[in-house]
């Protein structure tokens, strides 16, 4: 099994390029066109054996004997690259790195010159570094992309290539492919870009329309062709319109996922079934109101309407009357708009009157959960808050969830929680018995869609949860199983896993989501474990298999397998 993750720097550069990667374990044998895979020459077999030896010679035992010393070394140096960061309230935030010395001397440099240390580093440091080699830094990244290269990393796609893109693909040299990114450049329209000379991407205007759609169509075709029908491809930032479209087309043909659709709804959805299990009550007992109606809130909204038709079986159309969406510019998604909206919003447009003011729509719609996908920031207002807190007295424990960057001082209080909001924040309401201050007092912090710093309120340390808790072990699911595609029972199959990890201890501390630190085995493994068992469920009628997977014999312990399957950066021994 080869998984591809397209990953599209075009968010950050405006539309230059697409990447995707593709990964494959080991004894995994490829399908279709696997045969005819580029073989190694042998000078380049040398030239690799050459290279191998003097790392030995030189370097293994250095590395064996004191790879712990030189993680607390790095570790330690790069700390001193941390800079007070002061929009949105941080200050002196632990996360925030100077780009250019991380990435330079470590991204790319230690990666490159020992990719055992370098994920050894990651593994020990996971929550402190993850906002380094993840979210928000990866963005900044892929605004400098061209100014901080050093070189590929990737194979590279262009518009160029079109019409023999199964050509490239089958001269790529590595036999062994676990993982694979690709970037697919189709122009750009960031004039900055097209004037720098430097840029080395096309110089020209994104392609669109037919000729986009002709080439992403030739690459899924080309992939599938030359790895296989268990390649699994990863769309991941590609705008709104095309990332839609991608999904709908090709996941009934291919093995894709969307972690901005998909991955972030089964985590919001994980949240959500962890909070209810501590203050009781179902999914159906709420109704739901979206701030933002693109990739995140539709793809929360579908998932939350999957699993309560899936709980309650009440017919899908039925359930997505219980929830509702605005549009951050224009307002309430309205039947009276219908014609006019994307296709992706018209399941979610009900009969309303139009309303604007997120403030009124609370008050109107009456919500006992608040989900924000926004891109626009300052929006949960204290009004907002109040008017929830206000129409939910008389209801056990009300959730808002917030999905846009956090950015706010550690000494957090009220205004700048309402305020300075940027990222998946989940903030739950006990409101039995008490008055609004007293409710807005007790106000928690549970989760985040981006990697932040720990806030104190109220006595108490809150850890935000982050949105990098899925695919890991989603993807780890699909893998080890032979799963041939992405059914909507194997999405919610990982959030009731994610779920289930959430203890007793850790509702104690207000979290909603489990320590970030057990994410490698005894997280992912879980979710990928669930997600497995799943496959092995669900039958394919399409194709006439018993199950979605296809890896036969089924382990017996999947989760086991799961963790048996996750990469350990290790050094051998030799004599």
């Amino acid at each position: 099994m080869i998984v591809m993750k397209i990953n599209k720097l075009d968010r950050y550069r405006r539309g230059s390029s697409s990447r995707v990667t593709c990964c494959a374990p080991s004894n995994t044998k490829s399908h279709g066109g696997a045969e005819d895979q580029f073989v190694t020459p042998w000078s380049i077999s040398v030239a690799m054996i050459f290279d191998f030896v003097i790392c030995v010679c030189d370097e293994w035992d250095i590395f064996i004997d004191a790879s712990f010393v030189q993680v607390k070394k790095i570790i330690r140096h790069i700390r001193q690259y941390q800079v007070p960061y002061t929009s949105g309230g941080l200050v002196n935030n632990p996360f925030c790195y100077s780009l250019r010395e991380l990435y330079n001397e470590y991204r790319f440099q230690l990666q490159e010159r020992n990719e055992r240390l370098f994920y050894k580093l990651l593994l020990d440091h996971a929550e402190e570094l993850l906002p380094v080699v993840y979210t928000p830094t990866v963005g900044e990244a892929c605004q400098k992309y061209g100014s901080i290269f050093v070189h590929p990393q990737d194979l590279y796609l262009s518009l160029n290539e079109k019409g023999r893109i199964l050509e490239v693909l089958r001269n790529w040299p590595e036999m062994n492919i676990q993982c694979l990114l690709i970037t697919i450049d189709v122009g750009t329209n960031n004039e900055k870009l097209l004037n720098d000379e430097l840029y080395f991407g096309l110089r020209h205007k994104r392609a669109t329309g037919q000729e986009y759609a002709e080439l992403l169509h030739e690459f899924m075709n080309a992939v599938k062709q030359n790895y296989g029908e268990r390649i699994l491809v990863q769309f991941e930032d590609f705008a709104n319109h095309n990332a839609f479209d991608l999904l709908e087309r090709y996941r009934s043909t291919h093995l894709v996922f969307n972690d901005d659709i998909q991955g972030t709804a089964q985590v919001v959805l994980a949240g959500l079934v962890a909070a209810l299990k501590l203050v009781g009550g179902d999914l159906t007992d709420h109704r739901f109101l979206f701030l933002g109606a693109g990739e995140a809130g539709t793809g929360i909204a579908e998932l939350i309407a999957l699993e309560t038709s899936k709980r309650t079986n009440v017919p899908l159309d039925e359930v997505r009357k219980n929830i509702w969406l605005v549009d951050s510019k224009i307002g309430l998604i309205v039947s009276s708009r219908k014609e006019s909206l994307q296709h992706f919003k018209k399941p979610w447009a009900h009969e309303h009157e139009p309303v604007k003011e997120l403030v009124n729509v609370v008050k109107q719609i009456k919500p006992t959960v608040l989900i924000g996908t926004s891109g626009q920031g300052r929006t949960f207002t204290k009004d907002v808050v109040e008017a929830m807190a206000s129409i939910n007295e008389v209801i056990r424990q009300s959730t808002i969830s917030y999905l846009l960057c956090i950015l706010m001082s550690t000494e957090a209080n009220l205004s700048i929680i309402c305020n300075a909001c940027r990222n998946l924040l989940f903030f739950l309401f006990p409101t039995r018995h008490h008055s609004r201050n007293a409710l807005l007092k007790r106000l928690k912090l549970g989760a985040s869609g981006s990697p932040f710093a720990p806030v104190e309120y109220d006595g108490k340390v809150f850890v935000p949860g982050i949105n990098a808790y899925i695919f890991p072990g989603f993807g780890l699911g699909l893998i080890m199983s032979g799963t041939i595609r992405v059914h909507d029972d194997l999405l919610l199959a990982a959030s009731e896993a994610l779920a289930s990890q959430v203890t007793q201890e850790d509702y104690d501390k207000g979290l909603i989501y489990p320590p970030f630190s057990n994410i490698r085995k005894k997280i992912s493994a879980h979710i990928a474990a669930n997600v497995a068992a799943k496959a092995y469920e669900l039958g394919e009628p399409e194709f006439s298999f018993n199950s979605l997977a296809t890896r036969l014999p089924q382990p017996k312990d999947l989760v086991k397998f799961a963790e048996s399957s996750v990469y350990s950066p290790v050094y051998r021994g030799y004599r």
